[in-house]
């Protein structure tokens, strides 16, 4: 399930890897910018419509767009959700890694010149990682820009919100199982999907895509860079032993992989799918 694009800086995305290593990923064009998906996934569970994540959406007025590097200007989730029958109020659930503009500005509508953000959700209750939500209230100078200005306050004043503080939620029940990560930010919530062949780890911004499975690859934007890749090299390993499966939000190409190491003991992702239209459950 696709969301709005995103073009941004290839050397802030892979951190300290070399340009001469991560342009054969991923190839920039000439403002050294790649292509990033903003991918959500939606889960049918017994009649409930959950999704997870909502990408970075239109809320961004022109000029903000311009900036940051939103590729369209419509509401490209919602389009993608129309195109499989899902109206906006049809959705029941929406679980929010964490708050940042580009995996939560697809809950609100599209900019319209003089008219203020609203939810776009109005009948889905908000799951947001206890961690998660308070960073997002009291930024830290280093990612507030991170966050959109009165987001939160939407949230609250819906009366849906749902802070998550353990590995479950009374909201979604059983069949799913949060995994918590610091190195990008605080309390980033990885939803795990209970699967008949192996879970689903939606994997945010802990593992934005294939690329950075590779255990040393971080982001220049991960707040604790050797915290994150020791959680990764926790969690990779877990996932490996229970033959679990990635979702990716940012990769421009791919949206799932299973997770495998080669000869040398590297992680990296086998099975790639470019698109999920459907999985057994």
């Amino acid at each position: 399930m696709l969301g709005n694009g995103q073009r941004l800086d290839g050397g802030a995305m892979f951190g300290n890897a070399p340009k001469a290593m991560w342009e054969t990923w991923i190839p920039p064009d000439d403002e050294n910018r790649i292509p990033l998906a903003c991918r959500c996934l939606v889960v049918r569970d017994s009649g409930r419509t959950i999704l997870l994540e909502a990408g970075i959406g239109a809320f961004f007025a022109p000029a903000l767009r311009q900036r940051y590097g939103v590729v369209e200007p419509h509401h490209v989730l919602l389009e993608s959700l129309a195109a499989i029958g899902i109206a906006p109020e049809n959705v029941d659930v929406v679980v929010l890694s964490h708050l940042h503009f580009d995996h939560a500005g697809g809950v609100l509508a599209a900019w319209q010149d003089g008219q203020p953000p609203a939810v776009v959700f109005p009948n889905a209750t908000f799951v947001v990682g206890a961690e998660a939500w308070q960073r997002a209230i009291q930024p830290h100078p280093r990612d507030r820009a991170s966050f959109i200005p009165g987001l939160t306050d939407l949230l609250t004043d819906c009366g849906r919100l749902s802070l998550a503080t353990g590995d479950r939620s009374e909201v979604l029940g059983e069949g799913f199982v949060f995994h918590r990560s610091s190195g990008h930010t605080p309390g980033l919530l990885l939803t795990e999907i209970a699967m008949a062949d192996g879970p689903v780890l939606f994997a945010s911004d802990l593992i934005p895509g294939k690329a950075w499975v590779h255990l040393p690859i971080t982001m220049g934007y991960d707040r604790y860079p050797e915290m994150l890749i020791d959680e990764k090299a926790t969690l990779l390993t877990d996932l490996l032993e229970r033959r679990g499966r990635l979702f990716f939000t940012h990769d421009p190409e791919i949206a799932m992989g299973t997770i495998a190491k080669d000869g040398k003991g590297r992680f990296h992702i086998v099975d790639e799918r470019r698109e999920l239209l459907d999985l057994p459950s």
